[in-house]
């Protein structure tokens, strides 16, 4: 099962208690592997949200059984960091610091460090130096924020 086949099988279930599925990484082979499943909600998530989503997507995981061998199941906020995954998340988080770094070059650069300007269902602008840059959804190999205060 690919990681967008088991998204769309875990997601209606942390919708239903209320979450996002923020985002979702499957690191599977040797001797296990990892499931881990980033929720969020407009008050925040805690602890007592990650157990009751991880109960709820462990159950659904153990009758459907959708990966083969052992593997560990986390839960957890997106954190101060968060990947941005979703067209959603552009859209909310205008304004931001983001670091973006993209599969193929864009006029000779793959990574950018700027403002997040704007966002629409194919492309984020992302101003550099003052300098706007219009870079496609489809081709971002990873965008995050960056916390207030971070150099890296």
């Amino acid at each position: 099962m690919t990681a967008d086949e088991l998204r769309k099988l875990i997601e209606p279930s942390v919708e239903r208690l209320g979450y996002e599925l923020s985002d979702l990484e499957v690191k599977l082979g040797g001797r296990g592997g990892v499931v881990r499943v980033f929720i969020d909600h407009p008050d925040g998530v805690g602890l007592a949200d990650c157990e009751k989503a991880s109960l709820a997507v462990s159950a659904l995981l153990d009758v459907e059984d959708p990966i083969p061998g052992h593997y560990d199941l986390e839960v957890s906020s997106p954190g101060w960091n968060r990947k941005l995954t979703k067209v959603e998340h552009f859209q909310r988080f205008a304004g931001e610091t983001v670091k973006v770094q993209m599969r193929f070059p864009i006029a000779g650069r793959k990574r950018y460090r700027g403002t997040l300007k704007d966002s629409d269902e194919d492309t984020i602008v992302v101003e550099v130096d003052g300098e706007p840059h219009t870079l496609p959804i489809a081709t971002i190999d990873t965008a995050r924020l960056v916390p207030d205060g971070s150099e890296k």
